[in-house]
């Protein structure tokens, strides 16, 4: 795609970076065939071709518009068009930058102002998202079913493992899992300690900076990964081997931040090595499988498997966490379009409530066909997306290898 950007942009890090994104796309429109809201509103402008036009009109000096921006906002940042690229076309990157600058151009209305700053403020606050999610949980009974449908009930962790083991592994405790279902990260310690490792929770900037970024809060996303790689440091010095995120999303978010603070001089060398040692929890649990695989006793139902999009087209993770459930005796029923997003996407759902529900039936019709017992997951986000629209039971995977072992 021959590219001529504006001087406002053009000899930028971010422009520098965008014009080679934009270089590299042909038109062939791939994307499209596997882009969730191009299949479900069948507009061009709501496909990553579409979208990646837009930004290089933006960049090349147009005025962007609400339309703009509301084509933008539309985006689930799902990234399934990069797993179908056959040029290598880092969409994900460049929607990020296309966001920022119609965010600073075409600004928000104060009504959208306000209820993305709640979003923002809210969700990233443990202490006032715990307390109002206690408050939706005492009410729940009184709520109508479609409220409380969102409204999860509370999971209890169990014990945290004490025994304090040879090697470590840092846990990213992010900001509404603790919450939500602190069952999760409590599950993974209990499987990590059979395994010989210590899951360490370290309270940083509360988040991974994911959040925030997919609201355009590009500042508050920089002030928060600092403050991780602050807070990580100097247990990295001391030997942790890795960092663990038990959210796929939050993983590769963690896996980015080399290339997100690449030109920040007091930061980038830091900043690609906490990307180099971060994991997601599958990959932990798969290196030291023949350990724990001995020790697991065999299920024996049938669940459905949905691969959050963070996963596999982000952290480019397939397959591999539906090994470990086969290896624990499960039976993986047959799941179609499994590369499709669940509708959850962060915000997304609150944001873009009507997209959103749509996504969620379609993703449980596809995870229910072949009639599981139970759903599992590798995200929060996804987890309690999907369990607002269904009665079966919707875990993280690494809850069903606990009981395994228990």
């Amino acid at each position: 795609m021959q590219t001529n950007l504006a001087d406002f942009i053009k000899d930028t890090p971010q422009g520098i970076e965008a014009d080679a994104i934009l270089r590299s796309c042909v038109h062939c429109g791939f994307c499209t065939a596997t882009c969730p809201t191009y299949q479900l509103l069948g507009d061009e402008l709501d496909g990553p071709r579409g979208r990646i036009y837009l930004i290089k009109q933006v960049l090349e000096g147009v005025e962007p518009t609400i339309k703009t921006q509301q084509h933008l906002d539309r985006c689930l940042t799902c990234r399934s068009c990069e797993s179908t690229c056959p040029s290598g076309v880092q969409y994900g990157r460049l929607v990020d930058i296309g966001r920022e600058i119609v965010e600073h151009k075409v600004g928000r209305s104060t009504g959208e102002t306000i209820k993305r700053t709640v979003l923002r403020k809210g969700f990233l606050s443990k202490k006032s998202f715990g307390a109002a999610l206690a408050v939706g949980r005492a009410m729940r009974p009184f709520l109508p079913s479609s409220l409380a449908a969102k409204v999860p009930p509370r999971r209890e962790p169990g014990a945290w493992p004490t025994a304090k083991q040879k090697r470590t592994v840092l846990l990213m405790n992010n900001c509404v899992q603790d919450a939500l279902a602190p069952s999760i990260d409590a599950s993974a310690a209990r499987v990590l300690a059979v395994a010989g490792i210590t899951l360490q929770p370290v309270a940083a900037g509360g988040c991974c900076g994911a959040l925030p970024l997919h609201l355009n809060a590009h500042e508050d996303t920089v002030t928060r990964v600092r403050a991780n790689i602050d807070a990580w440091w100097p247990l990295v010095e001391a030997g942790a081997e890795a960092i663990v995120g038990t959210a796929s999303g939050c993983a590769g978010m963690l896996k980015d931040y080399g290339h997100f603070m690449q030109h920040d001089a007091a930061y980038a060398e830091r900043a690609a090595k906490i990307a180099a040692l971060s994991k997601d929890i599958s990959e932990v649990i798969t290196a030291e499988w023949e350990t724990i695989k001995p020790k697991i006793k065999p299920a024996n139902e049938a669940i459905a498997f949905h691969p959050p999009c963070s996963l596999q087209h982000v952290l480019k993770i397939k397959g591999g966490v539906e090994t470990l459930l086969r290896d624990m005796g499960y039976a993986l029923t047959p799941v179609a379009d499994t590369h499709l997003c669940c509708g959850s996407a962060g915000t997304y759902s609150v944001l873009q409530p009507a997209i959103s529900e749509e996504l969620k039936s379609r993703k449980l019709k596809s995870l229910t066909a072949g009639a599981p017992a139970n759903i599992a997951t590798a995200n929060i986000g996804c987890m309690t997306h999907l369990q607002s629209g269904t009665e079966l039971v919707v875990k993280h995977w690494i809850e069903l290898l606990d009981e395994r072992l228990a």
